[in-house]
């Protein structure tokens, strides 16, 4: 039997000088900024910061609702997406149609967020693209130059953190990074963590249960960690692991209410139930919605599971 490669499981190659050369591509999907017959929202990409190569894609529902002859403002949601630290991006055909059902089902703003990736940006490379991020928005309801579907159509009192596997960990993280700075007129309601991805050194029963799964086998979640986490770390580290005591956990008491979503056939389920736990002893507010049923990204390929996800994420966001 040969030795499995996590690397040619998503058609990797590691290169000598540290870069990641990535053989494995999916469907793009490019903005549609004007309304287009059959499609309820419009999204268009900004640049926040051309040095990094730090952009997000924009969504907004083609019908805002409206009461009498004021247009109604709908919640911000601040989108991270999935891919384990390495791969995807707003623009992947899986992410913008999420991102813009989001938009529409809700309805929101949506912004999403086209971080750096690993391993050529390690952690927490990624939390300070997020970081950055949440001023950008600040910052456009108070610039009279600001993006003009934030400024006129976001609720700023109500802005939400929304991530998905690795980015419902860059939504915890950044969170806590935000807890106590003045993000005035911009009002953090909450956090939405689907499937956040969460590590450890010692091995849990649904890592052992599902080492073997076809979508995420234990050694590429091994292999992503990797990557992601900086050089002489290992996976007891709090970004991968933020159940291991620290002072850290002073920073988890500050956050707001939190919705953990996830599927008791993901290799991460037992992760994700730790950090529910954790959060709850924490004195967090935390709502967990777990379904027995389904395995880690269902909801990507799954049209019901995924509208699913987004009734519990809107029932969640006020």
């Amino acid at each position: 039997m040969s030795q499995f490669d996590p690397y040619n499981h998503f058609g990797l190659s590691y290169n000598p000088d540290g870069t990641l050369y990535r053989g494995y591509t999916t469907p793009k999907i490019d903005t549609n900024p004007d309304p287009c017959p059959g499609i309820s929202t419009v999204s268009k990409d900004i640049t926040i910061n051309d040095e990094k190569q730090l952009w997000v894609r924009l969504f907004r529902p083609t019908k805002i609702p409206s009461n009498d002859t004021t247009v109604a403002r709908l919640p911000i949601l601040i989108y991270f997406h999935n891919g384990g630290w390495i791969l995807l991006s707003p623009a992947d055909s899986d992410v913008h149609k999420t991102t813009s059902n989001l938009a529409s089902n809700v309805p929101s703003i949506v912004v999403s967020v086209a971080y750096r990736w690993a391993p050529e940006t390690r952690l927490p490379g990624q939390y300070q693209d997020a970081r950055e991020t949440v001023l950008w928005v600040k910052k456009q309801v108070t610039d009279p130059n600001g993006e003009t579907w934030l400024r006129d159509y976001g609720d700023f009192s109500r802005c939400y953190i929304y991530g998905c596997g690795c980015g419902g960990n860059i939504a915890f993280n950044v969170a806590m990074q935000i807890a106590d700075m003045d993000l005035e007129p911009l009002r953090i309601c909450g956090l939405i963590m689907n499937q956040p991805m969460f590590s450890g050194e010692k091995r849990t029963p649904s890592e052992i249960r599902f080492a073997t799964d076809q979508t995420l086998p234990l050694p590429v979640l091994d292999m992503m960690w990797e990557l992601a986490l900086p050089k002489e770390t290992d996976r007891d580290h709090r970004y991968c692991n933020p159940m291991v005591k620290g002072p850290h956990l002073d920073n988890v008491r500050k956050l707001g209410r939190c919705l953990v979503i996830g599927f008791g056939g993901d290799i991460m389920v037992d992760r994700q139930q730790q950090f529910v736990t954790m959060l709850a002893k924490c004195g967090v507010q935390v709502e967990a919605k777990f379904d027995p049923v389904g395995f880690h990204n269902i909801d990507m390929v799954d049209p019901a599971r995924a509208t699913a996800v987004i009734n519990i994420a809107s029932e969640f966001i006020l």
